[in-house]
């Protein structure tokens, strides 16, 4: 910006003005280096010019202008780090309405609606609602540059006006909502203090709650602001969910209502016609991901068509009414459509991330969700085990062959991706009930041994506290009853002709004898330069590491005879 441009600002020529800022927030408009503008401290020159005119209420009508300079202005994180612009930011929040006001915050939604009957507020004109969306747009920028801005923010208690003009009964335009969310998104997501105030001290997850649950409501079909600002209030509720500082009653009291309001968003957008649906479903099961299990039975309800028909047909048996289905929605008495909307949204995940690469971590919300509802609900684990872990019919493919759930999470069992791999075989594990046995019919014994050795029972032990139904839910198809005896339990798969012939046929017991030693020399070569460490099973079904590879002939007999006694 020249020099005499400068100075017409610093006079505050109202005729010159919006053609000078006009240029400059054309000109640069995508500008992320300030290079230029540290020389001759013209940075610090334009933001007082521009901070003279927004303190200048005749000049109101320049605000917005203003207001779009300074925010490419403080996308220079070394001058707001080199200057003093506290009494900046003060102005910044007293255009944004979101400085300390007079009115205490009430405790909840209906004392705040009391509230506005007895004091109600003006609303503000198209204008000033232009000039205040361009405010939070530059706070959202302090916010994320700077740590002193942050604190200065909550020292004015801008939560407290956000949340109170967030659950206002008062109509706002949707920029101006979609930017409270996210600068109160970015004080939760960079300031611990902040989550704790906005939870504990304000009561925000109520007020957040209601104001999802009105959105919910208000349109049948939601645009893509609205999308935008549902998606906002789920990342802010994330943050102040992470770290619940409530005690646990009144915090579980939350999460239910909470958790109510997810399922219905997620039937609301559970098809993911669009990116945008995509995306609410997306933010939806992040925030699932800090709910207690407990809370999420409100995932599913008792199907209302379910209770008509037992109304008309009481004197059925209940093992008979057990399996019925009321509806495609119904299972065991329960509507499912949010774990379905689950289900789908694992399936398209899985099929982007082959597509394009992505990263494991993306599905691991997802399978989070999946394991806490399979651990805490037994109709959820059953309709969850009969959408995943289906009756085995074809046995000839290994387990982690093929595009089914249970494929995709065979695979994952033997992943260097630690996250992934363990949500994996933590859900499978769920869903057999524990059960060794069950889970090496549908994963092998090859793909579980991870998990067996993390859980000390590679010895195939029973899982000792286990505390689940005692009905059996394991019913093996005639299919398979009758490939199972040719099933390797490594493999979980009948084994191929060709693999059961031995290389050892027609070799002599002295040349096996002597490939046996290079074998064992040649593994003990292997431990000694740290490679490898041979291990044996100790009585905690641990692998214990030995000290020289000859100590695997103590075992011998006894495996010999647990052989015998198998066959």
């Amino acid at each position: 910006m020249e020099a005499e441009q400068l100075k017409r600002l610093e006079a505050k020529e109202a005729d010159h003005i919006p053609a000078i800022l006009g240029e400059f927030n054309t000109k640069n408009a995508d500008l992320l280096i300030f290079d230029s503008f540290r020389t001759d401290n013209q940075w610090h020159e334009l933001w007082l010019a521009i901070f003279g005119i927004l303190e200048d209420q005749r000049l109101s009508h320049l605000h917005t202008q203003c207001l779009n300079t300074v925010r490419i202005l403080t996308r220079d994180e070394f001058s707001l780090q080199t200057n003093y612009i506290e009494q900046e930011v003060n102005t910044l929040l007293r255009l944004a309405r979101i400085e300390a006001g007079s009115l205490k915050l009430p405790a909840t939604p209906d004392e705040l609606k009391q509230q506005e009957q007895e004091q109600p507020q003006l609303e503000p004109s198209q204008a000033q609602s232009e000039v205040i969306a361009e405010a939070l747009k530059c706070l959202c920028n302090l916010v994320y540059q700077s740590s002193d801005c942050r604190r200065q923010c909550l020292r004015q208690h801008c939560l407290d006006a956000i949340l109170k003009r967030v659950a206002s009964s008062m109509r706002h335009p949707c920029a101006l909502e979609y930017y409270d969310m996210k600068l109160l998104f970015l004080l939760t997501a960079l300031e611990p203090s902040a989550r704790s105030r906005l939870q504990i001290d304000l009561n925000g997850l109520t007020y957040m709650t209601k104001w999802l649950d009105d959105k919910l409501g208000e349109v049948e079909q939601a645009g893509e602001e609205q999308l935008n600002i549902i998606c906002e209030l789920l990342k802010v509720m994330f943050n102040v969910t992470s770290a619940p500082d409530k005690s646990p009653n009144e915090y579980e009291i939350q999460s239910l209502h909470l958790t109510g309001v997810l399922r219905e968003l997620l039937l609301r957008f559970g098809e993911m016609a669009s990116d945008k649906d995509r995306a609410v479903v997306t933010h939806a099961i992040n925030l699932l991901t800090n709910i207690s299990g407990g809370c999420l039975t409100e995932l599913t309800l008792r199907c209302s068509k379910e209770e008509e028909k037992e109304k008309e047909k009481d004197a059925e048996a209940s093992s008979a009414s057990k399996s019925r289905q009321c509806c495609s929605q119904c299972f065991e008495r329960r509507n499912v459509r949010s774990l379905d909307v689950l289900l789908r949204y694992l399936r398209q995940s899985l099929a982007q991330q082959e597509a394009e690469a992505s990263s494991h971590e993306l599905l691991s919300p997802v399978l989070t969700v999946l394991v806490k509802c399979a651990r805490s609900d037994r109709v959820m684990r059953h309709y969850l085990r009969q959408e995943i872990l289906p009756p085995l019919r074809d046995v000839s493919q290994r387990p982690e062959i093929g595009q089914e759930l249970r494929n995709h999470l065979c695979r994952f069992l033997t992943l260097p991706a630690m996250i992934l791999r363990d949500l994996s075989a933590e859900l499978l594990f769920v869903l057999c009930k524990e059960d060794v046995g069950r889970m090496i019919k549908y994963t092998g014994y090859g793909n579980a041994a991870g998990l067996f050795a993390k859980r000390g029972i590679l010895d195939c032990r029973r899982v000792e506290g286990t505390d689940y139904s005692s009905d059996s839910e394991d019913s093996d198809t005639e299919e398979y009853k009758q490939q199972q005896q040719g099933i390797n339990p490594v493999l979980g798969c009948i084994e191929p002709p060709s693999s059961r012939s031995s290389h050892l046929d027609g070799i002599s017991e002295e040349q096996k004898e002597y490939e046996a030693m290079q074998l064992v020399n040649l593994i003990e070569q292997l431990r000694q330069g740290g490679i490898v460490k041979p291990a044996l099973i100790d009585k905690d079904g641990r692998p214990q590491p030995l000290e020289h590879i000859l100590q695997l002939q103590e075992e011998l007999p006894q495996q010999q005879l647990d052989q015998k006694r198998k066959t």
